[in-house]
């Protein structure tokens, strides 16, 4: 009977703590203002494309500096269907949403037409990204380029694709980028808060199912692939394994949820532009995945909304020391926590910390902390 107990105690504890974020969802909309609710709803869809990061880089060992092209390719899909689709906005000559009026341009570009579909909308904000991704993964992982030859290309082709869509004024607008909030979808106004209330809702919802899908592919042979590939590659090849079909799977993989991030990112900012591809953009999404903790998906998710959230609150009391305080989180991850905040708290970080500090003492009351930090209060 008490073997009983004791097995089901712990599953009754992920039942209250699912139980307990659950309910924090579903009311968050009616504690907090449509404002901030529009910050967290944001910051859940960066928790995304950082999930996506950590299976390249923590459990990978392939360092990305490029995310931001997929990010704002699927930001761009999500952003021509609500232009194509609202009813209310400004048009130019032949329908066409206002901005090709500004340019001359008296006929819809050929790559616009599929956007009218809400289905093909859905499949493309993250195929296209998964698609260019994975082409790209290709041809860099079968000539084995890896380390930091593997993320100066990254950053390179995320220079090209900036060029190339800030120069492109008569088919996306260009610079200006792409307006959503002054569009419809499904009746309501894209910026109104009953929107916005259930698109925070929905980003919660996706930000939960991406997590599973990571936990499990992790947790499988593929995650012990690619964990191999991150630890030794060349072992892995001497074994009989290619690591080129993994490594493109999961570069693929990645792009793929940086699109769904970038389209859901994108509804609720209202707007996307080539700032999406933005060097500086990219080099933070590494900065949350390293801060919380690269090789542990809860960790990616919480450096996410964690730093973007202490961005926010920061800046808008002083507004010029927020880059400062980001560079010391990345020098203190660097050089004390390599494993991030969520890695060090499962590495007994803390218990470590207490025994160092003389509160042995009071840790003697708890048996199991006594045992696991005896040696560390000794040194």
């Amino acid at each position: 009977m008490a073997d009983t107990r004791s097995r089901w105690q712990p599953r009754w504890r992920q039942v209250l703590l699912w139980g307990m974020g659950l309910a924090l969802v579903l009311a968050l909309p009616s504690l907090v203002s449509p404002f901030r609710l529009n910050l967290l709803g944001r910051y859940l869809s960066l928790a995304i494309v950082a999930l996506g990061i950590d299976l390249i880089w923590g459990y990978t060992g392939l360092l990305s500096l490029g995310q931001g092209i997929f990010f704002a390719l699927g930001g761009y899909g999500a952003a021509m269907h609500l232009q194509l689709n609202c009813h209310s906005c400004s048009r130019a000559a032949g329908g066409l949403p206002e901005f090709f009026g500004l340019y001359g341009v008296q006929q819809l570009p050929w790559f616009w037409e599929p956007f009218h579909s809400p289905w093909f909308t859905l499949v493309a904000i993250w195929l296209v990204p998964a698609v260019v991704a994975g082409l790209l993964g290709f041809l860099v992982f079968r000539n084995r380029i890896k380390g930091v030859y593997f993320s100066i290309l990254t950053q390179a082709a995320l220079l090209v694709f900036f060029n190339f869509f800030n120069g492109q004024q008569k088919l996306i607008n260009g610079t200006n980028g792409l307006k959503t909030d002054l569009t419809r979808l499904l009746g309501l106004m894209v910026g109104s808060d009953t929107m916005q209330r259930y698109l925070f809702w929905l980003t919660a919802l996706l930000a939960l199912f991406t997590w599973l899908l990571c936990r499990r592919l992790v947790r499988g042979r593929f995650g012990h692939a690619l964990l191999a590939i991150r630890d030794d590659e060349a072992r892995l090849r001497c074994l009989g394994y290619n690591p080129t079909p993994f490594k493109t799977m999961v570069f693929a993989l990645a792009g793929g949820l940086a699109g769904i991030s970038g389209a859901l990112y994108t509804v609720q900012s209202g707007i996307v532009s080539p700032q999406f591809m933005a060097a500086p953009f990219s080099i933070e999404m590494v900065i949350w995945v390293a801060v919380g903790g690269r090789g542990t998906l809860w960790g990616a998710m919480a450096g996410a909304l964690a730093i973007n959230m202490a961005k926010s609150l920061v800046s808008e009391a002083w507004p010029q020391t927020w880059l400062f305080i980001q560079g010391g989180l990345f020098l203190l991850v660097v050089t004390t926590l390599q494993g991030g905040v969520v890695g060090w708290f499962q590495e007994g970080g803390p218990r470590r910390l207490l025994a160092r500090l003389g509160w042995r003492a009071r840790l003697s009351t708890y048996p199991a902390l006594e045992l696991e930090t005896g040696q560390e209060g000794e040194d």
